[in-house]
């Protein structure tokens, strides 16, 4: 597509300066219920590229939904100068109706990219986006928070060794930048094949909402979108330091009880330095969990009871 044309997105057309909500179908549940994609598609009258911006790919990570439904909501895009941004709040339906990561089936939709028309409802999903949304995006920023009751420190990861990708994150400026390979069969998987630059931002728990993660994404869309002049103003820079990460390794619970943390995600901690404790339930025994690096906690199990062997501290640290 030529950057002044109609964009035509399921026969719909968008013209230059025009904005849509799109509804695409991606199947059915077995109570007829249909599954739909709901896509806010905005259009700046001048030429200029086209970003999307995705929430939901895990139904249960809302903070991500919550990012991407306020910048619509607040009306972020609604004076575009130029470009065209395509807002998708909530791709995973079924998962967030049901407070659940995965889809009817047990399947994680980013682990079914690029997706199957005539696969399960996580491989429609995939394909519905990859098919019908990815040809027309030259950037894509997509939001995520953590699981299973582990809280992410505001952090974008990027692929390594994709410039482009590196420098979208520079531009976005969270807390943590970290640069990861893709995993086969995710989002940013089929992004990098498409020679789509694309980054994640995790910020939160699922389930919860956490007002510092949304706030933050707000401001680095907004500065990614500053710097491609699909804004006609830059958002200025953050006051907060900006560390980048070559490593991340996870700290597991030594054995099964009640777990009390004392330090948290964001904070620096040295090696051996204690970052909590695990208790059994009975008053007898205590092992302290101490850190093996020098880095930033990154990521913290919320969780009070755990397994032998659960993570509990994810460290992010230059190797």
């Amino acid at each position: 597509m030529s950057k002044n044309q109609d964009l035509v997105i399921e026969k719909e057309v968008i013209k230059p300066g025009e904005y849509k909500q799109l509804t695409i179908n991606v199947g059915r549940l077995p109570s007829d219920t249909k599954i739909n994609i709901r896509a806010h598609v905005y259009r700046g009258k001048k030429p200029g590229p086209t970003v999307l911006i995705l929430g939901g790919i895990h139904g249960d990570e809302i903070v991500g939904v919550e990012i991407v439904r306020r910048s619509i909501a607040e009306g972020l895009y609604d004076k575009i100068q130029s470009g065209t941004i395509i807002a998708i709040p909530l791709l995973n339906v079924y998962g967030f109706i049901n407070f659940s990561r995965e889809v009817p089936d047990g399947k994680d939709v980013n682990r079914s990219f690029p997706g199957s028309t005539s696969g399960s409802l996580a491989s429609r999903v995939a394909r519905t986006l990859s098919k019908k949304i990815l040809p027309f995006v030259d950037y894509a920023m997509d939001f995520h928070t953590g699981g299973a009751s582990r809280y992410n420190y505001p952090q974008v990861r990027y692929t390594k060794g994709y410039p482009e990708s590196k420098a979208l994150a520079d531009i976005f400026k969270a807390p943590f930048l970290i640069g990861n390979s893709v995993i086969p069969n995710s989002f940013r998987k089929t992004c990098r094949t498409m020679g789509i630059p694309s980054i994640v931002f995790e910020g939160g728990e699922s389930i919860r909402l956490d007002g510092y993660s949304i706030i933050l994404a707000l401001q680095g869309i907004q500065r990614v979108l500053g710097h491609l002049e699909i804004f006609e103003k830059k958002y200025p820079d953050p006051d907060y330091e900006i560390v980048r990460i070559t490593k991340t390794s996870w700290l597991r619970s030594p054995f099964s009880g009640m777990f009390i943390w004392s330090k948290s995600s964001g904070a620096y901690v040295k090696v051996n330095e204690e970052l909590g404790h695990v208790y059994d339930p009975f008053g007898t025994k205590s092992i302290q969990v101490k850190s093996k690096y020098e880095g930033y906690i990154i990521g913290h199990n919320n969780a009070s009871v755990v397994n032998q062997g659960d993570a509990l501290f994810h460290i992010g640290y230059q190797a």
